[in-house]
C-alpha cells in the first residue's frame, strides 16, 4: 500500500483529496500539511511514499521545499531483523492552468511529476500510483508548456549540461532523444530495433549518469543540454 502526504493551502481541497485517496484500496493518507514548512517536517517524520503538493503553497519558497523533500532520505526498517533501507519521498505537484512555470521549477527541484489541478479523480489516483512506483507522470499539455518554458528560459545548451551529455553513449543519446519525444519504452524498442528490457536498462543508466530521479526530469535535461531543440 502506498502512503501519501497531502499538502494544500485550502482545508476543503485537502479533505477532498483525502477522501478520494482513502477510497482506494491500495492508497492511504498518513498526514496533511498546509504549507511547505509543515510538508518538510511531516515528510521527515512520517516517510511517505508520495507527497501530493499544491504548487501554490503559502510559502514563497515552495521550490526549495520540493528540493528538500526530494533529497532527504529516511531510514526505514524493512523488518525486525533486517537492516534499515533508504527511503525517499517522491513529490507529485498539482499545477493550476497558467502556472506552468511552477511545473518547470518543480521538476528542476526534483519533483517526480506534475498534473493539472483539473485532472479527473481517475487521473489523479493513477498518477499517485505511478509516482509511488518510482516512475514519472505528466500530461501532453504540460509537457508542451514545459518545453516552451525551457526555450523561454534560454537554458538550452548550458555548459554544465553539455558535460553531463558527454557521459552518455551514442545509443543512450538515441534513447534519451526518443524519451524526450514522448515515446514509450515499447515504441522506442520498435523504432530502435532493441528489446523493451534493453530500453529500460538504457533509461536507468541515463538517469544515473545525468543525476535525474525520474523520466520526466530526463526530458528537461534533453532540452537543457541541447540534445533536443524545440521546434521554432
Amino acid at each position: 500500500m502506498a502512503s501519501v502526504l497531502v499538502v494544500h493551502r485550502q482545508s476543503l481541497q485537502r479533505l477532498g483529496l483525502r477522501m478520494l485517496l482513502a477510497a482506494q484500496p491500495d492508497l492511504t493518507v498518513i498526514g496533511e500539511a498546509t504549507n511547505g514548512a509543515e510538508a518538510v517536517r511531516m515528510s521527515t517524520a512520517l516517510g511517505p511514499d508520495v507527497v501530493l503538493m499544491d504548487s501554490l503553497v503559502v510559502d514563497t519558497d515552495g521550490v526549495d521545499v520540493i528540493r528538500r523533500i526530494s533529497r532527504f532520505s529516511t531510514l526505514l526498517p524493512v523488518s525486525e531483523n533486517a537492516r534499515a533501507a533508504e527511503h525517499r519521498a517522491r513529490v507529485l505537484v498539482l499545477t493550476p492552468t497558467g502556472h506552468e512555470r511552477h511545473a518547470y521549477a518543480a521538476l528542476r527541484a526534483g519533483a517526480g511529476g506534475f498534473l493539472p489541478q483539473d485532472a479527473t479523480p481517475e487521473e489523479l489516483t493513477a498518477a499517485v500510483r505511478i509516482v509511488a512506483a518510482g516512475d514519472a507522470v505528466t500530461t501532453p499539455s504540460l509537457t508542451r508548456a514545459l518545453i516552451d518554458t525551457v526555450r523561454h528560459e534560454r537554458t538550452i545548451g548550458s555548459p554544465g549540461r553539455e558535460t553531463e551529455l558527454g557521459a552518455l553513449t551514442r545509443r543512450e543519446r538515441d534513447v534519451l532523444t526518443a524519451v524526450a519525444a514522448g515515446w514509450s519504452n515499447t515504441e522506442i524498442a520498435t523504432r530502435l530495433s532493441i528489446s523493451p528490457t534493453t530500453v529500460k536498462s538504457h533509461v536507468s543508466r541515463i538517469l544515473t549518469k545525468i543525476g535525474a530521479r525520474a523520466r520526466v526530469q530526463a526530458v528537461v535535461f534533453a532540452y537543457e543540454s541541447g540534445l533536443v531543440r524545440p521546434a521554432a
